[in-house]
């Protein structure tokens, strides 16, 4: 029986309340383990406020001297001389996000088969993979860089091998976690029409997990843009050299116009990713308005 939500009465939901009360209410145990909870979270963030001096005078002080003499030392921009070298090495940043996010998925994707659950029979060597990727991804990029760069010397390939070796972890965890989320319908069907193993990776795992796959790695792509700008901090290459030996000179209205352009690349590649997962994924723009109607 199908009944909306308009023709439902007060004395409709008193009855329903009276059947039905947990779905109403919590009980008293319930709700004092809520108002335990909240307390214990509230405590904890002031703790954390007082601790590193969040509320005090000296924080207060600090934020208006960072909007009266930092800002104003940035604006307005200087440099567009030198704009040209900004966007080439800006491509370089972005050509490093490219080809680490791309060796990532890459290595990640057979890796992500042997951590999931019902793709290894093995729970050693399941477990080994998945602790294995924690331990890629436990140092950040920059102190994989600071490696890569003692090891290789300095500029771009110690920044990408920097951010291929994360998001190998990354991508690990994300792809067998879509792997074990998979409906078994699918693969059972192509087992039983006498599929071996590569086919039954092939036609009821990947048209599954594929889209979702090709989201995050879209998604670490732009992501790994701006984390390849900080990498040239610590000599890895990318726009991140020039932007440090800016900061470091005190010349901040030509480091304010190398955000700026570090901010426009990102704006256009996040535009370009969502477009791109809209179409992997679906468009969901042309879902039809949920009725308002109640089935019980």
């Amino acid at each position: 029986m199908t009944v909306r939500l308009a023709d439902l009465t007060a004395a409709d939901i008193a009855a329903e309340r009276m059947r039905f009360p947990h779905m109403f209410s919590h009980s008293a145990s319930q709700r004092l383990r809520q108002w335990l909870g909240w307390t214990i979270v509230a405590g904890l963030t002031l703790y954390c406020l007082y601790r590193f001096d969040f509320v005090s005078l000296g924080f207060l002080h600090g934020v208006s001297k960072f909007a009266a003499v930092v800002v104003a030392q940035l604006f307005p921009p200087t440099g567009f001389d030198n704009l040209p070298m900004f966007i080439k090495v800006m491509g370089e940043t972005i050509a490093m996000a490219f080809i680490g996010t791309l060796l990532g998925a890459a290595f990640a994707f057979p890796l992500s088969f042997l951590a999931s659950k019902n793709m290894t029979r093995s729970r050693p060597v399941q477990f080994g993979t998945r602790r294995f990727a924690d331990l890629l991804r436990s140092f950040d990029y920059l102190i994989w860089a600071l490696i890569f760069v003692r090891a290789l010397g300095l500029g771009p390939l110690a920044g990408i091998m920097a951010i291929a070796i994360v998001e190998t972890g990354t991508f690990i965890k994300l792809y067998s976690e879509a792997i074990e989320n998979l409906d078994r319908k699918q693969i059972d069907g192509v087992t039983a029409a006498g599929g071996n193993g590569l086919q039954t990776i092939r036609f009821g795992v990947l048209p599954q997990v594929l889209p979702m796959m090709l989201s995050n790695t879209l998604y670490m792509f732009e992501h790994n843009v701006r984390s390849a700008s900080i990498l040239g901090i610590v000599g890895a290459g990318g726009i991140g050299f020039l932007l440090a030996d800016r900061l470091r000179a005190y010349e901040l209205q030509e480091a304010c116009l190398i955000i700026m352009v570090l901010v426009v690349a990102v704006y256009a590649i996040d535009y370009l990713s969502k477009t791109l997962r809209e179409r992997l994924i679906g468009d969901h723009r042309r879902r039809e308005p949920v009725d308002d109607a109640v089935q019980v």
